[in-house]
């Protein structure tokens, strides 16, 4: 039986799933309408990667020490303000602000899991990370397809007022969840971290952060790419968007039972096939069939911090979550600014670049998997 908070918290993520979903696809096609240009795009987008990083650690290191509920409120409060501003804004400088904003407010990842972990029961961490990601792709499922039809019907900006609405139900189911098991939370119980000082996660670390990297390069753009380049209309945009997150739902559900190791390493093998058939496609059905495999990409995020656990305390989490995502927002910062530069210069080059990366970090991957994955430093995590 699933618990009942996880539960909630993959409930509140389903709604919240379909409300983002019915923009973020359209996003860089609405900066572009404002008259920002590839490289520009590249430069909104990397600077929101930095507003997605700034506050992770701080944000998992204040969950360790006053419990994660309070930090997760907060985040859904602060979410639906920014996505109210975004729906107002009448110029482009407002909008990146409220993006930005938005941004901000992925503070709630580390500690979310954190709190996913210390509800999940006798739940795995693997599958207690996974299904609430994957009912949040449930959701994006729904959601560009929605978004297309409100893009094409009354335009793009008309799309962030229904996502506030749908936003405002997300965040007051997340009100009702219990607080999580106080023994991990008390700063009077908990250890002083310890996790600069741990090779392993620290290798895990730069490992999360090269594969984040390699598998988010080609998919700020591709939107642009399908538009300009293919000539997709924004409802057939839309409904590639439904299945790469049909995609994210599915692999995340199907492949969730996998052990941490080597679904991290099977999430970048599937990105792999996405990047491939971005590259070499000439149908939409390669185009539909590559966004089915984008699922990858938040499976190996999943799996990353699962992995993690193989080599922590479980006083650590909050943090530790936080360096990780850290990490990854890095890698969203310079990313789409890599992409701009290379789309400019040939917008397939994304895809091939990215396809070079995988490659090399799937035979590294699997080259250390075996050694960590039989080597944890604190085995308990591992249930």
């Amino acid at each position: 039986m699933i618990p009942r908070d996880l539960l909630l918290v993959a409930f509140s993520l389903l709604i919240w799933g379909v409300g983002e979903g019915m923009f973020t696809y359209f996003q860089p096609i609405y900066l572009q309408q404002w008259g920002a240009s590839p490289v520009t795009i590249g430069l909104i987008l990397g600077a929101m990667g930095i507003s997605m990083t700034v506050a992770q650690a701080p944000a998992g290191y204040l969950s360790d020490r006053i419990g994660p509920r309070p930090v997760m409120w907060a985040s859904w409060v602060f979410a639906l303000a920014a996505t109210i501003l975004m729906a107002s804004a009448t110029s482009l400088s407002l909008f990146v602000v409220g993006l930005l904003c938005y941004g901000l407010t992925s503070f709630v990842i580390a500690p979310m899991n954190a709190y996913l972990v210390s509800v999940r029961g006798n739940w795995s961490v693997e599958r207690a990370l996974t299904l609430p990601s994957a009912l949040f792709n449930l959701g994006m499922v729904i959601g560009p397809i929605l978004g297309g039809l409100i893009a094409e019907g009354a335009g793009i900006r008309r799309i962030y007022f229904f996502s506030a609405i749908l936003f405002l139900i997300s965040t007051g189911m997340i009100f009702f969840i219990r607080r999580a098991p106080a023994d991990e939370h008390h700063e009077t119980t908990v250890q002083r971290p310890n996790l600069l000082r741990n090779p392993r996660y620290l290798g895990l670390l730069g490992l999360i952060m090269l594969t984040t990297f390699s598998l988010y390069l080609p998919q700020p753009l591709t939107p642009n790419f399908l538009q300009n380049e293919v000539g997709l209309p924004l409802h057939a945009i839309g409904q590639l968007g439904a299945i790469g997150s049909l995609g994210n739902a599915l692999i995340g559900l199907g492949l969730g039972h996998l052990s941490a190791p080597f679904g991290f390493l099977t999430g970048t093998a599937l990105m792999g096939v996405f990047s491939f058939l971005m590259w070499q496609g000439q149908s939409v059905t390669a185009f539909a069939i590559g966004y089915f495999f984008v699922g990858g990409f938040r499976l190996t995020r999943a799996m990353g911090l699962a992995y993690a656990r193989y080599f922590i305390r479980s006083t650590e989490t909050g943090l530790a979550f936080g360096l990780i995502e850290t990490a990854n927002g890095l890698a969203v910062i310079f990313a789409p600014m890599l992409a701009g530069r290379l789309y400019e210069a040939d917008p397939r080059s994304v895809y091939l670049t990215s396809l070079v990366l995988i490659l090399v970090l799937i035979v590294v991957n699997s080259a250390i998997r075996v050694r960590r994955a039989t080597q944890p430093a604190f085995p308990s995590n591992r249930a």
